[in-house]
């Protein structure tokens, strides 16, 4: 397979660099050229990576091609090009919808959405894509886990998670610089948080009948530190902020000003 992607931002540079990362892939991959220092970089790291002089070329020589530019120009680049009736069209956009997507690209008539993380560099991670489509999830299978979702409201809810990366280790930033502040030399305090968070990490999978209240009420024991630190928070409403926060982000995603 001839793959296109149509914006080389970090997104594009993690997916090209995990499908690289499998030893049996030998799709050729074609980049934009908008991103010269990631394109660059890529096609200098992996033979079958080449740039196009410019988004129609990439268009013209793949019949798969990835959508990853910014959302606040798909409306400028997107029109623009000639799209055809055959192209499949995989987009990266998150809050664009997939009519919006549709109507940018007219005539293709064959439109996926995804939604893949950093972290599938790595082969890590989820992605998930709506509608469910067997090559979608084959191609994103190999690099980390694939949730397909049958109706857009869902995937639409599902996306509003990928806010809270920043948030997460801002959260850890927060712990590395209390310590710190107490004495704790630097390495070594991201060493141990990040080997607990790991280790927390996959506590959901090890006892997958347990929902995350209940694993928030395993930890909190009464009485302990655990307890005392979320008993704080909630007084300080930090998680009804934060739900208010996604809120937010959906109604971003959605289109919902109401």
């Amino acid at each position: 397979m001839k793959l296109g992607f149509i914006g080389t931002g970090a997104l594009t540079a993690a997916i090209v660099t995990g499908l690289k990362s499998i030893a049996e892939n030998s799709d050729s991959i074609v980049l934009s050229p908008r991103n010269e220092e990631i394109a660059a970089s890529l096609a200098s790291r992996y033979p079958d990576v080449s740039i196009a002089t410019d988004n129609q070329a990439v268009l013209d020589a793949c019949d798969t091609v990835m959508l990853a530019v910014r959302p606040q120009i798909a409306h400028q680049v997107l029109p623009e090009l000639r799209f055809r009736r055959n192209h499949h069209l995989i987009s990266l956009i998150a809050t664009l919808s997939l009519k919006d997507i549709e109507a940018l690209t007219a005539p293709a008539q064959h439109v996926t959405k995804a939604l893949p993380m950093p972290m599938i560099a790595h082969r890590l991670g989820a992605t998930i894509v709506y509608p469910p489509e067997p090559g979608v999830a084959a191609l994103f299978g190999g690099l980390g886990t694939v949730i397909e979702v049958d109706n857009p409201g869902e995937f639409d809810a599902l996306s509003v998670a990928t806010a809270t990366y920043a948030s997460y280790f801002k959260y850890l930033e927060t712990i590395h610089s209390w310590l710190k502040d107490h004495g704790v030399e630097e390495g070594k305090g991201r060493d141990y948080i990040a080997s607990l968070f790991k280790a927390l990490g996959t506590t959901p999978e090890t006892v997958p009948e347990a929902d995350f209240m209940h694993l928030a009420q395993d930890y909190a024991t009464r009485g302990g530190i655990n307890e005392q630190v979320l008993r704080d928070l909630t007084a300080r409403n930090v998680f009804d902020a934060f739900r208010e926060s996604l809120d937010g982000i959906h109604k971003r995603i959605t289109g919902d000003t109401h």
